[in-house]
């Protein structure tokens, strides 16, 4: 199977140390009341980003896109000159908040886009720290998901299942990790979290019952 030069050479250090530059260098971009605001923060980031993303990727850039719908699985999406397909999802933390359990993206959806070996589903997370209106970039992570340990991760229960980072304070990542381990892994957490919810759902069921039972016997 080829490889992605870019996540199987240090380029993509490289990568993360140009995208922690741009915006630390950035003016100000949010006032007092936006600050505070985690969505309004992702969003300004995510906008500078995909103003800079084509240039920031440089010679390794084939084709670049950053418009997409709300929903899309992609916040940018680029080809390189090998014609890998990557899309990046953009998630940011502010470090001195507690716990954060970002979702990632649907195992459903993932689970299709990896059937063509050369398509990278990229996670770009970003924790920053706040001084006044200055935001302060201290770690950017610009890896495939399949260099995510599961022992970070997590399945919520939202459609078939959404990937989730467990904490964001608390990232393991297992530079260069095979895919095809990583997809086993993926299958084998699946299989243990559908049965579990199956003995939900029973309950849940078993729920309703008693309490339309309860309806029937009542009177107008």
């Amino acid at each position: 199977m080829q490889k992605s030069q870019l996540f199987h050479t240090p380029q993509y250090k490289s990568m993360e140390q140009k995208i922690r530059e741009l915006l630390n260098s950035h003016k100000d971009f949010m006032s007092e009341t936006t600050a505070s605001s985690p969505r309004a923060v992702g969003d300004a980031i995510q906008s500078i980003l995909a103003d800079n993303f084509e240039h920031l990727l440089g010679e390794l850039c084939g084709t670049c896109t950053t418009q997409f719908a709300r929903r899309a699985m992609a916040d940018i999406a680029f080809t390189d000159k090998d014609e890998f397909y990557y899309v990046v999802d953009i998630e940011t933390h502010r470090l001195d908040t507690q716990f954060n359990m970002p979702n990632l993206t649907s195992v459903e959806r993932l689970s299709r886009f990896y059937e063509d070996d050369k398509n990278y589903f990229l996670v770009l997370n970003l924790g920053y720290k706040i001084v006044g209106t200055k935001i302060g970039v201290e770690h950017v992570n610009f890896v495939p998901i399949e260099f995510f340990s599961w022992n970070c991760l997590t399945i919520g229960a939202l459609g078939w299942g959404q990937i989730q980072i467990a904490n964001s304070n608390r990232i393991i990542l297992n530079p260069g990790y095979s895919r095809k381990k990583w997809m086993l892994e993926f299958c084998d957490v699946m299989l243990e979290f559908y049965p579990k919810e199956i003995t939900k759902i029973d309950k849940r069921i078993q729920h309703f019952k008693k309490i339309k039972k309860q309806w029937k016997s009542k009177t107008e």
